[in-house]
């Protein structure tokens, strides 16, 4: 397996993910996605919406504020539950959580630690809280859904949004940061009906991590016993993934019950029941909740497509990323950069990719120009940030107007006419 230190190295060295803040010492637990890294983030996030929302005609999309006062906590079970054990060095003053130590010696100096207490993770600001999850967003939207949108049940309200935990120890790179990217979305059922849906969405993360190019032998089911759910749970399974660090959570699908909407309706006094439109029955509906980190998709994602190998005799690196997930889908190279023409007809090619005009697909791909080098070189450099894809512009193209397409992880070379590009890797792409 490849170490986290090689990952953390490709990621700020070809600009996935920078440390943050980095020029005043950084601040511990933060990040910046980087040109690349907010490209892959954007694949990522489009990919899901349109695999969860979509493509199911029932599911609702939503943006919730950020900010949001104590009593939707207070309702929500968060300003007393939302803890970890912490402990701190009497020595060297450093904290930790308790779970993640052993022992009672400090892990760093050897001090004595204190007695365990429980710490909040929310951060607050004046009378308002940053959100820890962006569930409540939903719940607290879940009339205004029913009376604008006039949904059946099973229905869906989904969202992409940033959340913060004030974590006592940020640790392993991405894994656990103090703010994020939730994807995330409430599925609303008869309390009858829960089982089928909780299969039916355990079977959809699954295809999930299949279609994003996750490693899907190094992903595995937690069925996570009572005494270790979240308050609101009544049947949570952990999808754990094999990080260089240990099995750990990947993704969480929970039945939350109806706990988080009667919460809401006692605290606000506002009456949150669905009304069956046949029978004219009032209830509350009950919640399946499937969680999925984006930072974690992305730190899955890299560790998932990291190749090492021997390609015309040299050692090589590369990224074996799907081509929907890739940040950049295409590199074109003139093959000489010191021919007026072939720099003119590369340019051409490029452009046509970047905007394609009177194509079927209208549709532009994140692509790069590339005159820096040989041609190995530049090979070398995107297929280390997992370019599918190298068009190489080159004598053959002026008298044919074909150019040479290279396929990253066989490096095998094809040609193609300069008409109908875009559609051939449009087709490429939608695999």
């Amino acid at each position: 397996m490849v170490s986290l230190e090689t990952i953390v190295s490709l990621a700020k060295r070809r600009g996935f993910v920078f440390p943050g803040s980095e020029i005043y010492g950084g601040l511990a637990g933060t990040w910046s996605l980087g040109p690349l890294g907010a490209e892959l983030a954007y694949n990522i996030k489009e990919l899901w919406w349109n695999h969860f929302v979509r493509a199911h005609h029932e599911m609702y999309g939503l943006a919730s504020s950020v900010l949001m006062p104590e009593k939707v906590w207070e309702a929500s079970g968060h300003l007393e539950g939302f803890a970890d054990p912490l402990v701190e060095c009497k020595k060297c003053k450093k904290r930790f959580r308790q779970d993640e130590i052993s022992g009672k010696k400090c892990p760093e100096c050897g001090g004595a630690l204190s007695e365990p207490k429980q710490f909040n993770l929310m951060f607050k600001s004046g009378d308002v809280y940053l959100r820890p999850e962006i569930a409540q967003g939903m719940f607290v939207n879940f009339k205004n859904i029913l009376d604008t949108m006039r949904p059946n049940l099973p229905f869906g309200i989904a969202q992409i949004g940033r959340a913060f935990r004030n974590e006592i120890a940020p640790r392993d790179f991405l894994f656990r940061i103090r703010e994020f990217d939730l994807m995330e979305f409430e599925y609303f059922v008869r309390e009858s009906e829960w089982k089928k849906y909780f299969e039916k969405w355990r079977k959809e993360i699954r295809m999930w991590i299949e279609k994003i190019g996750i490693d899907k032998g190094k992903v595995h089911e937690l069925e996570v016993p009572e005494g270790d759910r979240a308050h609101y749970s009544k049947r949570t399974i952990d999808f754990e993934f094999d990080w260089p660090f240990g099995k750990k959570e990947l993704y969480g699908l929970a039945y939350r019950g109806d706990y988080d909407l009667l919460r809401h309706m006692e605290h606000s006094g506002v009456d949150l029941r669905y009304t069956d439109p046949a029978s004219g029955e009032k209830f509350i509906p009950h919640v399946i909740e499937p969680t999925f980190g984006l930072e974690r998709t992305i730190l899955a994602v890299l560790l998932s497509a990291y190749r090492e190998d021997k390609l015309g005799g040299e050692k090589r690196v590369y990224l074996a990323l799907k081509p929907a997930v890739a940040p950049v889908k295409v590199a074109v190279f003139p093959l000489v950069s010191n021919k007026e023409k072939i720099m003119a007809k590369a340019n051409e090619v490029y452009n046509g990719l970047c905007q394609p005009k009177n194509s079927t697909t209208n549709n532009p791909y994140s692509t790069v120009f590339d005159d820096i080098g040989n041609i190995g070189k530049r090979y070398r450099r995107q297929d280390e940030i997992g370019t599918p894809w190298c068009v190489t512009i080159d004598y053959q193209t002026l008298e044919d107007d074909t150019v040479t397409i290279r396929d990253r992880d066989t490096g095998k070379q094809t040609r193609h006419a300069v008409t109908g590009l875009d559609q051939y890797f449009h087709a490429s792409v939608s695999l």
